[in-house]
């Protein structure tokens, strides 16, 4: 079980009890806008069962954890990575923070954390964010992480029926050390 705490969160690892706050965010249209249209409630149901499934770095899945606020225990959001390159020690990160908890500075405070506990422990060597070019709340977020912008990338995926633009941001380790 991972437990990681800031000043005002608590980010641990998901379990059978958040699926009403995992299948909330992923029926949000509105949080979903700049990620992926919504799915059928099968397929989000496949998703949450996956990811409580045992995790290690290697496997290349998505390591999900649900992030809480430390004093009301309130639901925040989701955080997590998984390895893109085992080899090269580089791993992409993602977040969802719920609408009610957004602006606060927690997807910044979640994800400093999450980057701090993946270098200890699994010495990642780069970290890689990505997000679509109107995504200017996630861009921020990852800004204030220290990422930088590496690139952008056209027309690179597509939701619904409309091709999205997508920022390629970094963090190296040796950034941050």
């Amino acid at each position: 079980m991972i437990e990681l705490f800031t000043e005002r969160l608590k980010i641990r690892s998901i379990s059978q009890s958040d699926w009403n706050y995992f299948n909330d965010l992923h029926q949000d249209k509105e949080v979903m806008k700049f990620i992926t249209e919504v799915s059928p409630l099968s397929e989000i149901k496949a998703k949450f069962e996956s990811r409580l499934l045992p995790w290690s770095f290697e496997s290349g899945n998505w390591l999900t954890l649900v992030i809480e606020d430390v004093h009301t225990g309130c639901f925040v959001g989701l955080t997590g990575f998984h390895c893109d390159d085992n080899l090269l020690r580089r791993a992409e990160v993602g977040y969802i923070i719920s609408p009610n908890a957004a602006g606060k500075g927690y997807g910044t405070e979640s994800l400093k954390a999450v980057i701090d506990w993946g270098i200890h422990q699994f010495d990642i060597h780069k970290f890689i964010g990505i997000c679509a070019t109107k995504n200017t709340a996630s861009a921020k977020v990852m800004l204030n992480c220290g990422f930088m912008q590496e690139g952008c990338l056209r027309q690179n995926y597509k939701i619904g029926k409309h091709w999205v633009d997508e920022f390629v941001f970094g963090l190296l380790s040796n950034d941050i050390r």
